[in-house]
């Protein structure tokens, strides 16, 4: 599964936190490219979940039942906050995405995550690049591998109930696997 360049990445980025897109939008997509939080736990976000003074966000993963505490990192606080004080419908519903559109319920499905971070990468000019959240935990995935984050730490941000569950990305680091390989002892066919 192909990565965003660090230029298309810088790009969404800044699509979000210019104003490009609305705040909810921009706090979807950071948190799906950034932590690459998946999109069922992105829906089924409450606003309980999220410590403002701690500077954290704690979940229980939908798909593996496992607890997640991850950092709320400046930038998606910021928009977090912008989205709940300035364009968060008046709704008894404690998630914290809701539908922008009445009836405000919780957005429903994967597709309507998938929908946001399309929007959100058009409006920051990136083209031919898959927006969903999979490709978005895969890229945080090797840029976290990029940078030398432990592959344990890697599968504890991504909350993988397996560490075998991130070894798949190890073959998107093409640089840190050419370091691996032995050279060809001396005779040997090619």
């Amino acid at each position: 599964m192909p990565t965003l360049s660090d230029a298309d990445e810088q790009f969404v980025v800044r699509a979000c936190t210019e104003g490009k897109v609305s705040a909810r939008d921009a706090a979807i997509t950071l948190l799906a490219l950034v932590p690459g939080l998946r999109a069922c736990d992105i829906i089924a976000l409450h606003l309980g979940d999220i410590d403002w003074r701690g500077s954290t966000i704690g979940i229980v993963q939908a798909k593996t039942g496992n607890p997640l505490t991850l950092p709320l990192l400046p930038m998606i606080a910021g928009k977090l906050a912008d989205y709940v004080l300035n364009e968060r419908p008046a709704s008894g519903d404690a998630h914290v995405f809701l539908r922008s559109v009445a009836p405000h319920v919780a957005l429903a499905e994967h597709a309507s995550i998938y929908v946001v971070t399309t929007k959100t990468f058009r409006a920051a000019g990136v083209k031919d690049v898959k927006a969903g959240t999979r490709a978005l935990r895969h890229n945080a995935a090797s840029r976290l591998l990029r940078a030398g984050t432990p592959l344990p730490t890697i599968s504890a941000v991504l909350g993988h109930a397996s560490q075998d569950s991130t070894t798949v990305y190890l073959s998107m680091d093409a640089e840190h696997l050419r370091a691996c390989v032995l050279p060809l002892p001396q005779g040997a066919v090619r």
